[in-house]
Order: C-alpha cells, then sequence, then structure tokens
C-alpha cells in the first residue's frame, strides 16, 4: 500500500487541526513557574511555563495581556488560562493563553473576574446611575462590624468633622458565609424604614478570603437597589472589591469614608468668617457711599434754605399757569375763526338769501313745495314764500313749458 505524502506545512496544519478538535485542549488550565518572559512592542506577552520535569511555550496578545490586574515576572508561579494549538510556520505546539493568574488566589480570582464581567454587562457599574453625596447628611448609617477597629475610626471622625449629623450602627458580620447575607438585609433594612440619608459599608484590612463578603452578588446588588447613596469602604488603598465598583462613591479606607461623608466643621467655619468679612466690607462701603451722598445733599440750599425751593416752585408755576392760559386763548381764538368760516358758508348756501334777490317759494296747502306744474291744477290754493313774508295764491290757469 503506498504511503501518503505531506509536505511540512500539510503535517504541521494536519497536526494543528487534530488539536484545536480536542476540546480538552480548548480551554485548559495549566499551573507553573515563568520563565524567559518578554513583552513586545506591539503588545504581545511571549514567555516559558515550566516545572520541574518540563517547559511549555506560551504567548499571550495585546488584547488578553491588557486586561491583567497584576505585572508578571519570570520566576512568578502562576496559572494559565488558554488553548492549545499548533504554530505552523515552527512546527510547534504552544500555550495561547487568554488570563493569567497569580498563585495562591485561585478560585476566587477567577470568581471575581467572572462576577465584575457579569455585573458590568448589566450596568451596575455605569456612572449614570450613581447618585450625589448629600452634602450636609442628618444622619448616617454604618453597616460594619461593631467589633472592629474601622467602626471606632469612624465614629470618631465623623464626631470631630461634624458633629451636628447623627451616627446609627447596624452591626453585621463582615466575614465568613453568613456575613454577605447581613450585609445586604442591613442596607436593606436602612432603606426600607429610611434610617439615614447616607449609608457607609466596609471593614478593615485583610486577605483576599477576609474582604470576599464584598465580592457577593447579593450585596453588589443591594447597593445598586438601594435608594440612600452608598459609600463604600473595604480595606487599605490597593484593596478593590465589587462593593466599591458598584457603590455611589469608594473610600479607600474607612477612614477616609468618614473624611467624605460629612464637611469639616473647622473649613466650614473658615468660610463663614470669610462670607461675615465679606458682608462687612461690602456694608462698609456701602454706608460710605451714603456718607458721601448725604454730604452731598447738605451742600445744595434746598436744605439749608427750603423757602427757596418753594419760591422756585411757585415761579414755575405762574410760568406754567400762563403758558396754559395762552394756549387755551389760541385754541379758542382758532376755534372762533372756524365758526365764523362755517356760519358764512351756511348762510350762503340758505334759501332765503334767494328769496331776498327776489325769489318766491310756491308750496301746497299741505306744506309740499312745488316742484312742477305738472302737481298743479287750475282753482287749486298755493301758498307763495317772499323774503319779507307769505301770500296765499289761487291758481287760474296751468300752462306746459313750450
Amino acid at each position: 500500500m503506498e504511503k501518503q505524502t505531506f509536505t511540512v506545512t500539510e503535517l504541521n496544519n494536519r497536526i494543528k487541526g487534530l488539536l484545536d478538535l480536542d476540546p480538552l485542549l480548548a480551554d485548559v488550565c495549566v499551573r507553573g513557574e515563568l520563565s524567559n518572559y518578554k513583552i513586545y512592542p506591539s503588545g504581545h506577552h511571549y514567555f516559558t511555563l515550566k516545572d520541574s520535569e518540563s517547559s511549555l511555550r506560551c504567548v499571550m496578545f495585546k488584547s488578553s495581556a491588557s486586561k491583567l490586574r497584576f505585572r508578571p515576572e519570570s520566576g512568578m508561579g502562576v496559572t494559565a488560562f488558554g488553548r492549545v494549538s499548533v504554530y505552523p510556520r515552527d512546527g510547534a505546539y504552544q500555550l495561547y493563553c487568554s488570563a493569567l493568574m497569580p498563585e495562591g488566589t485561585g478560585d476566587l480570582q477567577v470568581a471575581f473576574e467572572q462576577l465584575k464581567a457579569k455585573l458590568s454587562a448589566e450596568g451596575l457599574f455605569d456612572p449614570a446611575h450613581k447618585k450625589a453625596l448629600p452634602q450636609f447628611p442628618e444622619r448616617i448609617a454604618i453597616i460594619t462590624s461593631s467589633a472592629g477597629a474601622a467602626v471606632h475610626d469612624m465614629i470618631r471622625i465623623l464626631s470631630h468633622r461634624w458633629p451636628l449629623t447623627k451616627v446609627l450602627l447596624l452591626p453585621v458580620r463582615v466575614q465568613g458565609t453568613e456575613a454577605p447575607a447581613e450585609i445586604a438585609g442591613a442596607i436593606r433594612y436602612a432603606n426600607e424604614f429610611k434610617l439615614a440619608d447616607l449609608i457607609i459599608t466596609g471593614r478593615g484590612g485583610g486577605s483576599i478570603e477576609d474582604l470576599w463578603a464584598f465580592n457577593d452578588e447579593r450585596v453588589a446588588r443591594a447597593i445598586y437597589a438601594s435608594a440612600i447613596p452608598v459609600i463604600s469602604a473595604v480595606g487599605h488603598e490597593p484593596d478593590v472589591t465589587i462593593s466599591d465598583y458598584v457603590a455611589d462613591r469608594r473610600a479607600s479606607t474607612p477612614s477616609n469614608a468618614a473624611e467624605i461623608a460629612v464637611p469639616d466643621k473647622n473649613e466650614m467655619l473658615d468660610v463663614l468668617r470669610g462670607y461675615d468679612i465679606r458682608s462687612a466690607q461690602a456694608m462698609t462701603k456701602l454706608l460710605d457711599r451714603l456718607k458721601e451722598r448725604l454730604s452731598s445733599l447738605e451742600s445744595k440750599r434746598v436744605l439749608s434754605d427750603p423757602s427757596v425751593y418753594i419760591d422756585n416752585r411757585r415761579i414755575e408755576l405762574d410760568h406754567g399757569r400762563d403758558r396754559l392760559i395762552s394756549a387755551q386763548e389760541r385754541a379758542l381764538s382758532a376755534k372762533r375763526q372756524r365758526y365764523v368760516r362755517l356760519a358764512a358758508s351756511l348762510d350762503a348756501m340758505s334759501p332765503l338769501r334767494v328769496l331776498s334777490r327776489g325769489y318766491a317759494i310756491a308750496a301746497k296747502t299741505n306744506g309740499e313745495p312745488v316742484r312742477s306744474v305738472k302737481g298743479l291744477e287750475a282753482g287749486e290754493h298755493l301758498s307763495l314764500r317772499l323774503a319779507d313774508g307769505s301770500a296765499d295764491c289761487l291758481v287760474q290757469s296751468v300752462t306746459d313749458k313750450l
């Protein structure tokens, strides 16, 4: 039987295909020590993962390397996540790494990253949902352990900075399997009964296991659902929990949370003193302007001799009266002249003026004026109106105009 012949590339690709089809190798975790760790200008990370007997070539591309929460170094023990495949050009298999986890964090770190990605995708970390903290809170609810040093530090700082704020402690466990349920329940309780204007929840520093209650999904969702603004104060500055991402404000420490929650009374007193000084300065300037105005008025004669002002007003009154009389006389004269013109025009149109020139007006006995001979009959009585009187006439005959 004749054997099949492959080129090097064909054989490498065939082996690559076989490895890619293996589901176990498609998602594998490998524990070992980093060696020859190099970061290329492209942003890709190349390294070797080894143990006491063997070594494995690995590559982490820039997109995955940008998500690392720590700086890997040669000699560091890690767990690598990724897939095994063949790089056809070299004919060597290698681990295509998607994530690295320092030795010792293990399952907790994986769970943290998984929950963080899940809640981020749901929008629980969206800045648009974060509420503003009250400037002068009247009541603050502290949800933490009553036995820890953190609560005493917070109460001391709050009372020193702003004594007007009432502090209410809701004691809960902050470590252990029961802690997440108690913390979430206290947040819901404070909201249900509107116990405070602001909530501070957290604890002092510790290992990732000690702080794990604040990486619990129940606590994260209770903070997100809170109508009261929440400050998350967990651990020390480097410690970051899921609660920090969800809360309306993250504090680096519990003491820092107390400083964020309330203003400093000494600073407020300085502000008020500044307002007082500026107010006094403004009032002094106003009084100075009023004094200058008063001095100016004192020099006026009207204040030293009020009768001068009255005499001047009397003269103005006389002048005003004269102007009014002159204006009224001019108006009356114009109206008289208009009256004369209208009377002359009316007189010129009067029928009596026509009669004075020798004309007469004939009318029937009922007063109807005679306008035509067609309406007259012989023997009919008429009345003639003349300029100096009237006469009764008898119609002898009627003759039409030829």
